[in-house]
């Protein structure tokens, strides 16, 4: 390439869109400390470990040693937690009207986070046997966890959200986001969901930040729980914090390709049937369908037949 004319020519067009970008963006933060996506995946890999240290983590130790395998995990995972959380907090700062964050913030996030991790694991294992129970082609629950793209999902949210919770939501947003590279599976860390939850085959589901998911629901591939799209003369701007995305009670089934948008409830036990679009409240109870397809007859000699009239 010309040193002197075609690359020299990029190099300014380059500066030109970056100082346009600055000029309409720069608020006063240091990118270089946003955290890492290289980070979060050390740490997803040692919570891992310490949540199932024999599935999960390799361990091959005597049962004696178990819990001092889990403590190693664990004090890697909260050092590299308190480093990622002290960059994301230091990348928010020129927001904060101190000017600064309190020095022991990222230490207490990381500390709460790791105190709570009896309750995630329990939660994981809910979601584990609710997809045993729910799916006829599995062999095992250790093949769910290590294998289905929905398990490895929950596991990531199970983490991700109460990272989200105390304060964390680009640390939370990083964790999800590995998950969403893995399984196809996007689920924004904001979402509340309760246990023995089962997204079956998995791939195109996507659960908005401010969905609230009951106990023992069950999701199948490409189901959006989304929001409405503002006009562009709505009040509520895209960036608007407010609750938008659809409350799933307990005991609700939604099939393939459905579209739920909005705040709209699905009352307690309903089952949403395949591609449906919807937009309003379902009661408990009730079923949701798409009108019934025809299978047409193609006799080759004139307009298809409609098989369900010929003998009436």
């Amino acid at each position: 390439m010309d040193q002197g004319g075609g690359l020299s020519t990029a190099v300014a067009a380059l500066r030109a869109a970056r100082d346009d970008w600055r000029a309409r963006h720069d608020e006063g933060r240091d990118p270089t400390s946003f955290p890492t996506r290289g980070a979060m995946e050390r740490v997803v890999e040692l919570l891992s470990a310490a949540l199932y240290p024999r599935r999960l983590g390799q361990f091959r130790g005597a049962p004696g040693e178990e819990d001092g395998f889990v403590a190693a995990k664990l004090l890697a995972a909260a050092t590299e937690l308190e480093r990622a959380v002290a960059a994301e907090l230091g990348y928010w700062q020129a927001e904060a009207s101190s000017g600064t964050f309190d020095r022991d913030q990222p230490a207490t996030i990381a500390r709460l986070f790791v105190a709570g991790l009896g309750e995630v694991r329990r939660l994981i294992d809910s979601d584990v046997e609710a997809a045993f129970l729910g799916d006829p082609a599995a062999r095992s629950t250790d093949e769910i966890l290590v294998c289905y793209p929905g398990a490895i999902a929950s596991l990531h949210h199970r983490l991700a959200h109460p990272l989200y919770e105390l304060g964390a939501p680009i640390v939370a947003r990083l964790i999800s986001e590995l998950a969403n590279e893995r399984t196809g599976i996007d689920i924004h860390p904001g979402a509340t969901i309760g246990p023995s939850f089962f997204i079956d085959h998995g791939t195109g589901v996507v659960i908005g930040e401010t969905a609230i998911i009951g106990a023992r629901v069950r999701l199948y591939q490409h189901v959006t729980l989304g929001a409405r799209t503002p006009r562009a003369d709505d009040p509520d701007r895209p960036h608007t914090r407010y609750a938008r995305h659809p409350i799933v009670e307990d005991d609700v089934v939604i099939y393939a390709g459905a579209t739920i948008l909005g705040r709209v409830t699905i009352g307690q036990g309903a089952m949403i049937g395949g591609n449906v679009w919807l937009l309003d409240d379902v009661p408990p109870g009730r079923v949701v369908v798409q009108p019934e397809a025809r299978v047409i007859e193609d006799t080759g000699e004139g307009p298809a037949v409609d098989w369900r009239s010929r003998d009436a």
